[in-house]
C-alpha cells in the first residue's frame, strides 16, 4: 500500500505573518493523520525559516517551490539545494506547470534540477501535464511521457526512488475546472505503466502519483478513491488550514 502523500504549494501567496499562522493551522489541524498521510507544505522562499520554525514538531514536511542545479556561484536570484536544505527543506517541487509556461523552463533544465535535487538528498515533486489544446487534440499521453522521458533522462532506478511524481493538467489548474476522478485515474495509470516499462513494474507500484489542479475538499476523497491516484498537491486550497486539513482526511479514510 501507497502512503498517501498530500503537498500544499503557497505559490506566490502570504505575508510572514499569515505564513507563520497558516503554518501553524496546518500543524495542529492535521497532526492525528501524520501516521497516515504524508504532507509537505510549500511556502515562498523568503518564508521558509519561519514556517520551519511554526511547524515545529508536527512531522509536517517543508518543501521549496524550485530550486537552482548549480550548488553556488553567480547565479544570481537563484537558491541552490544546499540552501534548501539548511533551513530545513525535505521536498522541493519540480517542473511545475507555471514554471513550465510562464517562467519557460525547458525539460532539459527540469531534468538537471531534478538529478541535483536527488544528489544532494532532497526528495522531488517532479511536476508534468498537458496544456488545455495538447488535451482537445488528444495529445495528452504524448506531452507527458515526453515530459516524464526527458525529465528522469539519466536518473537510475534507485535515484528515481525518491521521486513523487504531480500529474498535474494545466487546464484544471486555479480554473475551478477540475479533472474528473475517471480523466486523472486514466493518466495516472499510464504514468505508472510508463514508469513500469522505463524502470520495472516492482519500482512503477511502489511511486507515489499526485493529482493537481482545483483539488480542494469536495473532491478529494473521490479523486482519492481511485486507484493510483496517491495523493494530491493542492494549490488555493492549501491556503486555508481547515480545507487543507479536510483533505487529508479525506485521504487518511480513502486508503485504509
Amino acid at each position: 500500500m501507497r502512503k498517501p502523500f498530500i503537498g500544499g504549494n503557497w505559490k506566490m501567496n502570504t505575508d510572514s505573518k499569515i505564513a507563520v499562522e497558516l503554518a501553524r493551522g496546518v500543524a495542529q489541524k492535521c497532526q492525528q493523520f501524520l501516521s497516515k498521510v504524508d504532507v509537505s507544505v510549500c511556502p515562498p522562499f523568503v518564508y521558509l525559516s519561519a514556517v520551519k520554525n511554526a511547524l515545529g514538531s508536527s512531522n509536517v514536511g517543508l518543501g521549496a517551490q524550485d530550486v537552482y542545479f548549480e550548488s553556488k556561484g553567480a547565479f544570481t536570484g537563484e537558491i541552490s539545494c544546499q540552501m534548501l536544505k539548511d533551513v530545513g527543506c525535505k521536498n522541493v517541487l519540480i517542473g511545475h506547470s507555471e514554471r513550465r509556461h510562464v517562467i519557460k523552463e525547458t525539460d532539459e533544465l527540469i531534468n538537471k534540477k531534478l538529478i541535483a535535487a536527488i544528489e544532494a538528498g532532497l526528495l522531488p515533486i517532479f511536476c508534468v501535464g498537458e496544456l488545455l489544446e495538447q488535451r482537445k487534440a488528444g495529445k495528452t499521453e504524448q506531452v507527458v511521457k515526453e515530459q516524464i522521458q526527458k525529465g528522469m533522462a539519466g536518473i537510475t532506478v534507485e535515484k528515481a526512488k525518491v521521486v513523487t511524481i504531480a500529474y498535474e493538467p494545466v487546464w484544471a489548474i486555479g480554473t475551478g475546472v477540475n479533472a474528473t476522478p475517471g480523466q486523472a485515474q486514466e493518466v495516472h495509470l499510464m504514468i505508472r505503466q510508463l514508469f513500469a516499462a522505463m524502470y520495472n513494474k516492482s519500482f512503477a507500484e511502489q511511486l507515489r502519483i499526485q493529482y493537481g489542479g482545483s483539488a480542494k475538499a469536495d473532491n478529494a476523497a473521490e479523486l482519492m478513491a481511485q486507484a493510483d491516484v496517491d495523493g494530491l498537491l493542492v494549490g488555493g486550497a492549501s491556503l486555508k488550514a481547515d480545507e487543507f486539513a479536510a483533505m487529508i482526511k479525506a485521504a487518511a479514510e480513502a486508503k485504509k
